[in-house]
């Protein structure tokens, strides 16, 4: 029922909610005489804080209609290669007029940027796959709303996910593809290149796996704790819920994006409570800037889907309860997955020195399973004054992790 009250109070409070939208609008546009009452600028700002603490935020859209490559402009357009009910394998192509140039972008790697299915949209890897599009052929998964697969379509668990990203490799071609995976994905991808690798066909030429909970047991975080200190029965009881009627995917049990909100924001909550508090002060003192960048960073942090029940219970029992894949018990339809299969895959791992989603050590076990895999093709990298989101997005993504990346990708590329 927890979902259909949150339904609920969210259709009562939409109209206070729509209006303090408008009266942020009133009482700051300068061509309205509310703009000129004393105090106005206050009651803008406490108007439009209220409006987005309360408000429904949707997917985000990419909005990547162009890159600069060498110093030019080079279009991009959004293309869906295959759709699933669950997922959608986007291309983003790069278009251009010069033939040289043209040719030469035929011939960079392509890469497949697996997204996390673990609460927000795959939008937050925007800058990421941006980047990459500088020196490659990019490829990225979308995951789809669990509240927006109608019933029918069945249901979808983490060996659907492992399923769906050897498709979309072997789609792909691994012959000349690179594969990144961010953060929760990383255990899937290892998986699915495992599984492909023992049965003798193509694999990528390589990995890079950044901020993933390979092996949780090093370095536990909050995360870790909360998946460890609770039976498996706890999750089901307590925080999978029904999708209510008025969605495509009525009658779905699944992980709701609410209560996955609510459990970031639990996270660190004085550090929101301050940046909400900076936002309000902005606007107060007309630094249009700031709260910009502020409202850029929520548009995209408050967006979140949910996520289907069966998934997110095997992951939380594969992953963090039981070690599967680091003690070498995980089966998938009765094939062992076991990461020494692959030989012809370089491996690269990148940790934050801050993170605290993904601990320590967590992301760089893979080495120590990959055994197949020639010490020469092993990398990694701890990217110092990093927390788990400066090393896939931002500056030090982009100055720092990123020509690592990229080199490391290019040294292996057919």
């Amino acid at each position: 029922m927890l979902y259909q009250w949150h339904e609920l109070g969210r259709h009562l409070m939409a109209p206070w909610i729509h209006q303090a939208g408008a009266n942020a609008k009133l009482f700051a546009d300068p061509h309205s005489w509310l703009s000129t009452l004393p105090g106005a600028d206050r009651l803008a700002a406490g108007n439009e804080l209220m409006h987005r603490l309360g408000k429904d935020y949707e997917k985000p859209p990419w909005n990547i209609h162009q890159i600069e490559v060498n110093g030019a402009k080079v279009p991009v357009i959004e293309q869906e290669i295959i759709a699933t009910p669950f997922c959608r394998l986007l291309r983003f192509k790069r278009y251009t007029d010069e033939a040289a140039s043209m040719a030469a972008m035929k011939k960079e790697p392509a890469v497949l940027v697996v997204a996390p299915l673990s609460g927000h949209h795959a939008t937050l890897l925007r800058d990421t796959v941006r980047t990459l599009l500088q020196d490659h052929k990019v490829y990225v998964t979308e995951w789809i709303d669990a509240r927006l697969v109608p019933a029918e379509a069945g249901k979808f668990g983490l060996d659907d996910y492992i399923a769906t990203i050897e498709d979309f490799i072997r789609h792909i071609g691994a012959e000349n593809l690179s594969v990144i995976s961010v953060c929760q994905p990383t255990v899937p991808v290892l998986a699915a290149v495992s599984l492909m690798a023992a049965r003798g066909e193509a694999t990528p030429r390589s990995l890079v796996m950044m901020g993933g909970p390979i092996d949780a047991r090093h370095s536990p975080t909050k995360v870790n704790d909360l998946a460890t200190k609770n039976p498996l029965s706890w999750f089901e009881n307590n925080v999978i819920h029904t999708v209510p009627a008025g969605y495509p995917g009525e009658g779905r049990r699944v992980y709701p994006g609410f209560l996955q909100h609510a459990g970031f924001i639990a996270m660190n909550p004085s550090r929101h409570f301050m940046s909400h508090w900076d936002f309000y002060a902005d606007l107060v003192k007309g630094d249009l800037e700031d709260a910009d960048s502020h409202r850029k960073f929520y548009d995209e942090y408050n967006a979140v889907l949910d996520m289907p029940a069966e998934y997110y219970l095997d992951t939380i029992s594969a992953v963090f309860q039981e070690f599967s894949l680091p003690r070498g018990t995980w089966k998938i339809k009765d094939e062992l997955v076991k990461p020494a299969a692959i030989r012809k895959t370089a491996l690269l791992t990148i940790e934050g020195e801050l993170d605290d989603i993904s601990g320590a050590g967590q992301t760089a076990a893979a080495h120590g399973l990959c055994t197949g895999i020639p010490k020469a093709r092993h990398q990694h990298i701890t990217v110092e004054g990093a927390g788990h989101y400066g090393i896939f997005s931002g500056r030090r993504w982009r100055e720092v992790v990123y020509p690592d990346v990229r080199d490391f990708i290019a040294k292996y590329a057919a």
